[in-house]
């Protein structure tokens, strides 16, 4: 399956650490800066599609969004959680 990918899996583990790290609202928006932002680092992973073949697109296309899904919500219940703690 494509989302064994190293590439995808090693972004993955390193955005999940990431946001479990961050222990304030602002450091969670910088996360999600760093990982979904114009120049973040799964945006420039989505960009690479226009490069592939129609193959390699059909196969990385889904597990590119697949893990811009899981990271934004990884994100979102952790801005749910951080946001609880400062009330």
């Amino acid at each position: 399956m494509a989302d064994s990918d190293p590439k995808i899996e090693q972004l993955r583990t390193a955005t999940e650490t990431a946001i479990a790290s961050a222990d304030s609202e602002r450091a969670l928006e910088e996360v999600r800066v760093a990982a979904l932002g114009k120049k973040g680092s799964i945006s420039a992973l989505l960009a690479t599609l226009g490069k592939m073949d129609a193959e390699q697109r059909r196969t990385m296309g889904p597990a590119f969004n697949e893990l811009k899904k899981h990271v934004a919500a990884l994100i979102e219940a952790k801005a749910q959680t951080l946001g609880a703690i400062a009330l």
